[in-house]
């Protein structure tokens, strides 16, 4: 008879795993803008945006209403390095008069009995920030605003759905004027419970109620969540998952005793599977003695199912399914990045009477959630005083992060600038530019404006094959550049790209250019060219001052080199003395270039408005073709010349001083060349890295980054690549990956905080380069606009660089600017691939057939 009054309460596996699945569908339609009004599993924000990291103190009331008696709490916070929370607390009864009253009268007794207990405890004069837990289904538009969408567990007040409970309470209290508190927040007590587990472990993120009811919450990613704008982070969401089966969807599971007991409940036809208070009905009326308290059960090896059972389905199933989606999400950032996998242990926590009063059912529940989810990690951490101790703990997390996001602010916005500081910018670069064109200024000039000699861009009637050399990092290439002209003019190349040892960057320079010259050979030897006598163009991306094409004096090393030796020479004679000395063939260096130069040569071939060039990599420079009657260092005013600005050292005098910040400076100071190349370090991706870091280093050290703990790897110069950057605010990047680079960092306990702030920091530190960038490129078009007294310019700039082309959001931003600060002038940006080489040898065409053209 047993066996016969339980058989259709049996499940097996794969009726669990079906109620999973379609509760997921729920879940999806609950998340969802358009098809949540129909979904029976909510899934409403809750604007709990962030779970403790430990560091919360101070003094807070909670208010706990979820059944016919509530507690006020007291809950005292310190942060002495021990996490020590302490509470008072009393319960109060609601009579059943008021639970089925008007809302008026419920919330007058709430207020008289918080008066009571400020009263008891002395403290009815303080101000006190307070958390309302309110255990009913809610909608919240905001942290401290919750619209009651509808009793449950026996409450009829009238006269409250529909409306802000939160101002329902404090009207009360204002009615009675004799104490006055601050309501930071209201939230569910399943919220309340994962934040009181949350403090005392960080890898919580989802809440469990197994109780007089039951419902579940945990830490969404805000990009799923269609209810609420934005996109970055995560919120906590109330599942209201009792509901679930409202719609009919577990009506092939609902047995006889089901049905009776929801036809004898308050609210028939709704909350179908059932809270676990009601469970022991159905046990009665199943014969032979309670079930473990009434929960479903199934046999598994016992005869007659009595001694051993599963917990409800709606409870273990749709938990299984919870915790397996975001094991999903960790799924999906582990095939984005593959440095391993970044799912951290995630315990849901379970709170609620039923749990505690039956140890078997909490076993039951473990072993099934890990069963049916074998991929994830769960852990679970039993609750104590959980939804008041929640409250408390949601509003000093508030609190903790209104005050750290002050601070921060306050230290970003020295790196935010505005639009007037930008037109300052772009003024003081264009008296720059001025300065460095005119002879008597030029040497005090931080903006060289070196002539270049490159006065003609190709026609189209160059052709041959040509040497390039490119060299202006760690890294350099050697290229044979094939030209051919006519109307199928076309440009082949073929190259190699050859490593510069950290022993040849700092050592002598015969040493680097015997080096380089190694690899020219080499490149010969892979082309079947050994000994071929070619043209070479020689892209050298280092201030130099020309006198003629074929001649660049180095001015000063940039970029970590420091070779030996080279300073004040001609790199093009260097180049030739150790072609020499190797022995094996001779090469005709015809034009050195800049890489700059050789960007805007290569765009100049495809557009024949490109006039400027610039270069955003691991340096940042620009050339533009200037007026000859402004070049005052070269003789004669007929036509154009390009003119490299090396704009790097813009600021060098003090002319970014004002914009400078604190950061900037200690980047400097630990600079190869301090004082020098101001602009650059403000810009390029040599450096953005590194004020990133030590933004880092000073938020972590006033305790607003990872809990205020340092890494030892984080403390290490060039340890965050600029390249993190680009990963960082990457739009397809969830937070999931940005947390694996800062464990690649050694920041293994960071948050999804810490993720959200360390993306701002890349995002405003990456948003001002750009700006400055974008403002001395607004200088430059709107220089040449004046130069041909033209009201409209219409002009194309070349554009080469990893920081433009790999950054998701450099470039526009760039853009944007020049639009803004130089309206007068139509500016097209046009990418140059493979653009310094390709240029030199483009340079070097024009300049054979010049040369030709004059020996005939």
């Amino acid at each position: 008879k047993v066996d016969k009054y339980l058989y259709h309460l049996r499940l097996s596996d794969e009726n669990l795993m079906d109620v999973s699945v379609r509760f997921r569908r729920e879940m999806d339609k609950g998340l969802g803008r358009d098809s949540s009004p129909t979904a029976a599993v909510k899934m409403l924000p809750t604007f709990v945006r962030s779970t403790p990291d430990g560091t919360e103190k101070g003094d807070f009331l909670a208010l706990d209403l979820g059944g016919t008696n509530f507690r006020v709490l007291l809950v005292k916070v310190s942060d002495n390095g021990k996490q020590k929370v302490e509470m008072e607390n009393q319960i109060y009864a609601i009579p059943e008069e008021l639970m089925r009253g008007s809302g008026s009268e419920l919330f007058d007794h709430i207020a008289e009995c918080l008066a009571n207990f400020l009263e008891k405890l002395g403290i009815k004069n303080q101000k006190l920030p307070l958390g309302f837990t309110f255990s009913f289904p809610c909608q919240q538009t905001k942290l401290d605003e919750s619209i009651l969408v509808s009793w449950t567990k026996g409450f009829k007040s009238h006269g409250v759905e529909g409306r802000d409970v939160v101002s329902l309470l404090r009207k009360a209290i204002k009615k009675r004027g004799d104490f006055d508190i601050d309501i930071v927040a209201v939230i569910n007590d399943t919220v309340g419970t994962m934040m009181t587990c949350g403090y005392d472990d960080h890898h919580c993120e989802i809440g469990l109620i197994v109780g007089t009811g039951t419902n579940a919450c945990y830490m969404e990613e805000m990009r799923h969540l269609e209810l609420v704008e934005g996109d970055e982070g995560r919120m906590c969401v109330n599942m209201e998952w009792g509901a679930f089966g409202d719609d009919g969807a577990l009506d092939d599971l609902r047995t006889d005793f089901d049905r009776e007991i929801d036809a004898g409940s308050l609210n028939p036809g709704k909350q179908l599977p059932g809270g676990s208070g009601e469970c022991g009905e159905g046990a009665e009326g199943a014969g032979p003695g309670p079930l473990w308290g009434g929960l479903r059960g199934h046999s598994e090896g016992v005869s007659g199912g009595v001694d051993t059972g599963r917990p409800p389905v709606c409870c273990h199933a749709s938990l299984c399914f919870e915790t397996d989606q975001r094991q999903q999400g960790c799924r999906e950032a582990e095939d984005n990045h593959r440095s391993g996998r970044l799912c951290l242990q995630e315990p849901p926590t379970v709170s609620g009477a039923l749990c505690r009063s039956s140890p078997r059912f909490a076993r039951r529940l473990h072993k099934m959630v890990r069963r049916l989810v074998p991929d994830c990690d769960v852990r679970f951490l039993r609750s104590e005083d959980g939804s008041g101790k929640g409250a408390a703990m949601v509003t000093a997390v508030a609190y903790r992060l209104a005050t750290q996001h002050a601070e921060r602010q306050r230290v970003l916005d020295a790196l935010r600038l505005s639009r007037e500081q930008l037109l300052e910018v772009k003024r003081r670069m264009g008296e720059e530019i001025n300065r460095g064109l005119a002879k008597e200024s030029h040497d005090q000039a931080t903006v060289k404006m070196l002539p270049t000699y490159v006065r003609s861009t190709p026609d189209g009637t160059e052709h041959g094959d040509f040497l390039a050399l490119d060299l202006g990092g760690t890294n350099f290439r050697v290229l044979l550049v094939r030209v051919r002209g006519g109307k199928r003019r076309s440009v082949e190349m073929h190259n190699k790209i050859y490593a510069i040892p950290q022993e040849a960057m700092q050592g002598t320079g015969e040493e680097l250019f015997d080096h380089i010259v190694h690899c020219i050979a080499d490149f010969l030897e892979y082309m079947g060219m050994k000994g071929a006598s070619l043209p070479l163009g020689f892209t050298f991306s280092f201030p130099c001052h020309q006198n003629k094409l074929d001649q660049g004096i180095l001015l000063k090393w940039t970029k970590g080199f420091k070779a030996t030796g080279c300073e004040g020479e001609d790199v093009v004679s260097l180049l030739k003395d150790a072609i020499h000395r190797r022995e094996e063939f001779d090469l005709d260096v015809v034009a050195v270039v800049n890489d700059t130069v050789g960007t805007m040569m290569t765009c100049g071939y495809e557009d024949p408005l490109c006039e400027v060039g610039l270069i955003v990599g691991t340096g940042t420079n620009a050339c533009y073709m200037e007026e000859m009657q402004n070049v005052e260092l070269v003789e004669g005013d007929e036509g154009r010349m390009c003119v490299n600005m090396e704009w790097g050292a813009f600021g060098d005098h003090g002319e970014l001083d004002d914009f400078s910040t604190e950061f900037d400076r200690a980047v400097d100071d630990c600079a190869n060349n301090p004082g020098k190349q101001r602009y650059e370090k403000m810009i390029s991706g040599m450096y953005l890295g590194e004020i990133v870091r030590n933004i880092l280093l000073e938020f972590t050290a006033k305790g607003l980054l990872f809990r205020g703990k340092l890494s030892e790897r984080l403390k290490t110069r060039g340890i965050f690549e600029t390249k993190f950057l680009s990963q960082i605010e990457s739009d397809r990047l969830a937070l999931r990956q940005v947390r694996s680079i800062l464990q690649h960092l050694g920041l293994t306990s960071s948050t999804c905080d810490d993720s959200i702030l360390v993306k701002e920091v890349c995002s405003v530190v990456a948003r001002r380069a750009a700006q400055l960038c974008g403002a001395g490129l607004a200088a430059v078009v709107d220089k040449i606009r004046q130069n041909r007294n033209l009201s409209e310019l219409k002009i194309t700039v070349g554009v080469d660089g990893t920081l433009y082309k790999l950054h998701p959001h450099f470039s526009s931003i760039m853009h944007e600017t020049v639009r803004d600060l130089a309206p007068q002038c139509e500016v097209t940006f046009l990418q140059s691939e493979d653009g310094s080489g390709k240029g030199a040898a483009l340079i070097t065409a024009v300049a054979c057939r010049i040369r030709d053209a004059g020996q005939r």
